[in-house]
């Protein structure tokens, strides 16, 4: 049996960062789903960019990201995500004043301890898939730290210390195999 686990939080809080180191330690991660979404529409003709339609990109990230959680089985014991659906359901729940993550957030479920990186003025920057500024950065994770919760998840909060550190405590947390470093 695959356990999903979310590593969400602030954008520019090392989410990206940690998954590589994870990944390079052999254990098998899922892309954002946002920033899969974002270079697909510059590919082509735009239509589902955040910045341009608020709410076709977000049920795009719900899709994507119940896609991603039904396609890892077999993957590994345990599977690590950058984002899940209640980062897409609370979204959508921004840009609509809506309640998707009620509904969805039950449907569909990650391990029952969630990461958060919180805001890192030092690591964050724009470029062409991120282009909100660090404010709304901010209230992004202000959301999300009520939204897992509020879903039922436990959150850990990730200190600001080194991706070597930030590894060791995700995996601690879990009780997980350490596999050695590459």
């Amino acid at each position: 049996m695959t356990c999903r686990v979310v590593i969400s939080g602030c954008s520019g809080g090392g989410k990206s960062t940690l998954l590589e180191a994870l990944a390079a330690r052999g254990y098998a991660t899922v892309e954002e789903p946002g920033r899969r979404i974002v270079r697909e529409a510059l590919a082509s003709d735009g239509g589902t960019l955040p910045w341009r339609d608020p709410v076709a990109f977000a049920h795009r990230a719900i899709a994507m990201a119940q896609d991603d959680h039904a396609r890892v089985d077999g993957l590994g014991p345990l599977v690590f995500f950058d984002r899940g659906l209640v980062d897409a359901a609370s979204f959508l729940d921004h840009v609509t004043d809506g309640d998707a993550l009620s509904g969805l957030a039950s449907a569909t479920r990650y391990h029952t301890t969630v990461f958060l990186t919180p805001p890192w003025p030092e690591l964050f920057q724009n470029d062409a898939e991120r282009r909100h500024g660090f404010g709304e950065a901010i209230s992004e994770y202000a959301r999300l730290a009520q939204a897992y919760p509020a879903a039922g998840y436990t959150v850990v909060t990730l200190p600001r210390v080194s991706v070597k550190e930030r590894v060791g405590i995700v995996l601690a947390e879990l009780d997980a195999p350490q596999f050695a470093e590459p």
